[in-house]
């Protein structure tokens, strides 16, 4: 199904957290040539018609230095503290800033060392084909990150608060949910032993 250029698909990347259990910013991490973040912006970067931004808060000059790139759009969410939630707020609001036909966001984080290009596009296709309105990753019998949104569901999403993040709406509408197999989306990285274990 070709995809209409104006509407093409938000790809959000929330990285505004402060990794307080590895104690340094995990968004900079060393991983293949680049860093943690840079390998997710990247792959995102190659999936056809769409466009990327990257929420970030904690460390966020950092960041954005580490990331020179033209073609992704920054937003800083200065309440980064308060939960995921408002990254996703803050994301989304830039992203309808950006391209108010926009039909489609997918929210993506920043530690799946192993998301790709393909796991994005695969998340495009089940909602094209299954013209369901959301699009989940299944990955440990749990759904989550990164997962697609059809637009009727942005005006919830952007009264989302706290902590809970979009795994709320996942339940809520679990009949209008298509589940996109992620291999090792279950691998993130929240310590010093999750990335040494990357390198095993």
């Amino acid at each position: 199904m070709e995809q209409k250029s104006q509407n093409r698909t938000g790809i959000v990347i929330l990285a505004a957290g402060n990794s307080s259990r590895l104690g340094r910013p995990k968004q900079l991490l060393k991983f293949k040539e680049s860093t943690l973040l840079k390998n997710t912006v990247l792959e995102a970067l190659k999936v056809p018609n769409s466009f990327v931004i990257v929420v970030t808060g904690s460390n966020s000059n950092a960041i954005e230095k580490e990331l020179e790139l033209p073609e992704i759009n920054f937003s800083f969410n200065p309440e980064w503290e308060s939960g995921m939630s408002s990254s996703i707020v803050k994301g989304l609001g830039e992203l309808l800033h950006i391209n108010a036909d926009c039909e489609q966001c997918i929210f993506a984080v920043c530690d799946q060392p192993f998301v790709t290009s393909l796991v994005f596009e695969n998340l495009i296709n089940e909602y094209y084909k299954t013209e369901k309105g959301i699009a989940a990753s299944a990955y440990s019998e749990t759904l989550g990150a990164p997962v697609l949104f059809h637009k009727k569901y942005f005006r919830e999403l952007l009264e989302l608060e706290g902590k809970e993040g979009a795994k709320k709406l996942i339940k809520k509408y679990a009949d209008d949910v298509v589940e996109v197999p992620f291999e090792k989306g279950n691998i993130d990285i929240d310590t010093e032993e999750d990335y040494k274990e990357l390198f095993r």
